[in-house]
């Protein structure tokens, strides 16, 4: 089903819920303990440049050869939410469709430029996995996240492929797929499937959110198209930097363990909410989040944070309500700890809703 109903907070994220405040960070997707020293170092060299314009040749072309692409297929923007807004500005879409619950940017963005929306919302019946028939045909631009935020759910590649029409731009938002172990499912270097335009983000992985770095992977005609709704010099050099070095073998190699490492991490977050008849998980999560319902969530989280751990809300997601919490992946110990807080803010819960 699709609605142009709309009641949730499109602009808010996760990193509201972590301001002023020193708190255990839940809420927010960024790897902890990053960036790591070896990219600091990369990063700092570049500040002696600065006085330069940016050049992204060097990275357009580290980003191309890792995906196997000509550069012409390649664009650098800050980050994957100003690549939603080079989409929404220039493509010539009359027919967009967003598949929720997602990353709420690409619709904010394509509203902000006028567009009327249409969603497909995925059910928590069917595990949120989409349907590709539940997408309209007449649908000239569907964006869809994969792994999707929020709920961490890796739709087969096969199956989003099905999803490419001749005429229809297809939006892949694969902002945590390299959190995932081999990167299964992904899209990105496929050049044989019509109108596929695949997102990709620095900031997750590699702790850049303050950077503000990533790319999009496309026919080189989108390409030139989204170049052209660009400012000049869009991407810093400090970020260009940061990208080239992510994109060598040794960082692709490291991203690869992290990920692995995340795979352990949220299957023991996964078995500890198990545990609390009252926690309901997204239990197929895939990526660096999970997805969690619990009864009076927002009650929950306040109690949260006053033990010390800030989880992400789940009602300005299109498809949830107030009963969703995200919370992100961590280490063993911070794990436990957050558990341990979860009881308390459960038995809080239930003394406040009294009998």
């Amino acid at each position: 089903m699709y609605t142009h109903t709309d009641t949730h907070d499109l602009r808010h994220h996760g990193d509201a819920e972590v301001r002023d405040d020193k708190l255990t960070d839940l809420a927010v997707n960024v790897r902890t303990n990053t960036p790591p020293d070896w990219l600091r170092e990369r990063i700092a060299a570049s500040l002696s440049g600065l006085a330069a314009y940016p050049d992204g040749r060097a990275a357009r072309a580290a980003v191309a050869a890792r995906h196997d692409l000509p550069t012409e297929r390649v664009l650098l923007t800050a980050g994957a939410a100003e690549a939603f807004v080079l989409l929404a500005r220039a493509l010539p879409a009359r027919r967009p469709v967003v598949v929720h619950p997602q990353f709420t940017e690409p619709e904010a963005a394509l509203r902000d430029a006028g567009h009327e929306v249409r969603r497909v919302l995925l059910r928590e019946e069917d595990g949120f996995r989409l349907d590709p028939a539940a997408v309209p045909e007449d649908a000239d631009l569907v964006v869809v996240g994969n792994p999707t935020n929020p709920t961490s759910v890796l739709h087969p590649a096969a199956l989003l492929a099905r999803l490419a029409r001749p005429g229809r731009t297809l939006v892949v938002d694969e902002a945590f797929m390299d959190a995932v172990p081999g990167e299964r499912e992904a899209l990105a270097g496929r050049t044989d499937v019509p109108g596929l335009v695949v997102l990709r983000s620095l900031t997750k992985t590699w702790g850049l959110a303050g950077l503000r770095i990533g790319y999009v992977l496309a026919d080189p005609g989108t390409v030139a198209a989204l170049e052209r709704a660009q400012p000049l010099w869009p991407v810093s050099s400090p970020a260009l930097a940061a990208a080239e070095a992510c994109m060598s073998r040794a960082a692709l190699a490291e991203a690869e363990h992290a990920a692995h490492r995340i795979a352990a991490d949220r299957a023991h977050l996964l078995a500890g909410l198990a545990e609390f008849d009252e926690v309901r998980t997204v239990a197929t999560a895939e990526g660096p989040f999970v997805l969690v319902r619990t009864e009076r969530a927002d009650v929950v989280r306040e109690r949260l944070r006053s033990l010390g751990f800030a989880a992400r809300r789940g009602d300005t997601f299109p498809g949830l309500g107030p009963q969703w919490l995200r919370l992100a992946v961590r280490d063993r110990v911070t794990t436990n700890r957050f558990l341990q807080a979860l009881d308390q803010a459960l038995v809080m819960a239930g003394h406040a809703e009294g009998p």
